[in-house]
């Protein structure tokens, strides 16, 4: 039963972003499957699967529209934490479940199961209660949404990542907006998440320049006396920022082939960040 509910975590995490929530969505599920006459039910695993996806789904329809301050940004993980229940391998990068955000629940856990646990058209059919045809519909919508955001999941190594991280801290402790600038590309955005407590000094920014200036503003007036450590989040490079013994300030990178970094995910939401303390 402990690999079936890794998996099932996993299906709950990549479709709503949110660990605790997974958590919750996927014990409900168990204790409703405990309390059912299973004699009718041919398969234990498929049957907790299709119902965690579409608890899942439920779920985040009923929660489209967040009220947080900045931009709602997933909740990051660390696979060193031995609190973490989920696979890693079938774990989607950050940036993916950012981007999953720009999509309908449904399309989200169509593109989901076809690309990070091979499910056939026929079987995602099966497990949505929709026709294959729809399943393919629903990820050729996907997919044209997101190359239409133009993701692409360059691979960089792990020292390639820690390489960057390094620049990344020391063009910010310096304070240089032309030496940030160097790092980013042109059309650079990052994003800020607040959550309900933290106000932040900007939801969203895009452009070199304007990223740089505001990293640098951030840098002084909120980070320059800060201690800072290096990770790894859902497969991507992180730093993050402390205060005594609490993370207070986590960015996340995502990083193109060459080695520029073309988005920023700074999560100050402390009820995102105290899994990965």
């Amino acid at each position: 039963m402990q690999e079936t509910y890794k998996r099932l975590l996993t299906y709950a995490y990549n479709i709503t972003g949110s660990y605790e929530d997974s958590q919750d969505l996927v014990q409900d599920v168990i204790e409703k499957y405990i309390s059912l006459d299973q004699s009718e039910i041919k398969n234990e695993t498929n049957f907790l699967i299709k119902s965690t996806i579409n608890h899942a789904i439920n779920f985040k329809n009923r929660h489209t529209r967040k009220m947080v301050y900045g931009e709602w940004l997933p909740e990051p993980l660390s696979f060193e934490n031995a609190e973490n229940k989920l696979i890693r391998e079938q774990t989607a990068r950050y940036t993916l479940l950012v981007l999953l955000e720009k999509l309908n629940a449904r399309e989200r856990a169509v593109y989901i199961l076809r690309q990070a646990f091979d499910y056939s058209h026929q079987e995602i059919a099966d497990t949505l209660d929709i026709s294959a045809e729809n399943s393919r519909k629903l990820l050729s919508r996907a997919a044209k949404q997101l190359e239409n955001i133009q993701y692409k999941p360059d691979h960089i190594e792990p020292a390639s990542g820690t390489d960057i991280l390094q620049k990344y801290q020391l063009a910010l402790s310096e304070g240089n907006i032309v030496t940030i600038e160097k790092l980013l590309i042109d059309d650079i955005k990052i994003s800020a998440d607040g959550g309900k407590r933290i106000r932040v000094v900007k939801a969203v920014e895009v452009g070199k320049s304007a990223t740089a200036q505001l990293l640098s503003y951030v840098q002084q007036q909120f980070l320059g006396n800060k201690p800072h450590t290096f990770h790894t989040f859902n497969h991507q490079p992180a730093i993050c920022f402390w205060r005594e013994d609490r993370i207070y300030n986590c960015h996340i990178l995502d990083i193109d082939s060459q080695g520029f970094i073309r988005e920023i995910y700074s999560i100050v939401d402390p009820e995102k960040l105290k899994r990965l303390q």
